[in-house]
């Protein structure tokens, strides 16, 4: 079985010192959640693409009468921002594989940021974002939008490996953290990252009311394709 994981490209994509947003899910589901809400939220994202693997659960997403790639490309030309859009938490044995494509695709596609978030479970009562920088454009980003700076932590997974990655290659990315009590649901920590994503991406539009509403309804969504694509990845994985 092959054991890459490659881009399908469907249109031509200029996002050239523009950005790439991940959003697989990782820890819960606030970082798809956050992506998929930054979308609805900002008008003008198309399909431009989809990322495969052999290692993927064979399965089509249906949403509004349109079946969908687990994994898609969506691309605002206007704002030069390309979303990887997850329905499906990549399986541990791969995240290096979606790490490193995600940065090749990066580097083909000459973006100036990318992306990334994760939610931390915390006794905190309220949720706050912080934020992680590969650079020191990066973190400089991140305190011109009033995001905090995190001193001291551990990143793991996808995000991790791009931080890891970036800073070697003297690529810019950011990564998000959204700090949220352990017991709550990920759509409040979803959209606290939408916030802070629309903080970075000049254009972009969150409003937290709204997003909230929102928010509630996609984990749901992504919850039941979680179930349903269960018994797929077990066959693949065991």
């Amino acid at each position: 079985m092959a054991n890459e994981v490659f881009v399908r490209e469907i249109a031509p994509i200029d996002v050239k010192n523009g950005y790439l947003i991940d959003g697989f899910p990782y820890t819960g589901l606030a970082n798809a959640i956050a992506t998929e809400s930054l979308i609805n939220n900002t008008s003008q994202f198309e399909l431009a693409g989809v990322i495969d693997s052999d290692l993927f659960p064979p399965i089509s997403i249906v949403r509004e009468e349109v079946p969908n790639f687990p994994a898609r490309i969506l691309v605002n030309k206007d704002l030069k921002v390309a979303v990887f859009s997850s329905y499906l938490t990549p399986h541990e044995s791969i995240h290096r594989q979606v790490a490193q494509t995600m940065l090749e695709w990066a580097e083909d596609h000459k973006v100036s940021y990318i992306i990334s978030s994760s939610a931390i479970k915390t006794d905190e009562e309220s949720p706050f974002v912080i934020g992680v920088g590969s650079t020191d454009e990066a973190k400089k980003k991140l305190r011109d939008s009033g995001i905090p700076v995190l001193k001291n932590g551990t990143i793991p997974g996808i995000p991790g490996i791009l931080l890891n990655e970036g800073l070697i290659s003297n690529i810019n990315v950011i990564v998000l953290l959204c700090k949220a009590r352990d017991s709550g649901p990920d759509f409040r920590a979803g959209a606290e990252i939408c916030m802070a994503m629309s903080k970075l991406v000049p254009g972009a539009s969150c409003d937290l009311k709204s997003l909230l509403n929102e928010a509630e309804g996609i984990e749901e969504n992504l919850k039941q394709t979680e179930k349903d694509a269960g018994p797929l990845r077990d066959a693949i994985y065991g």
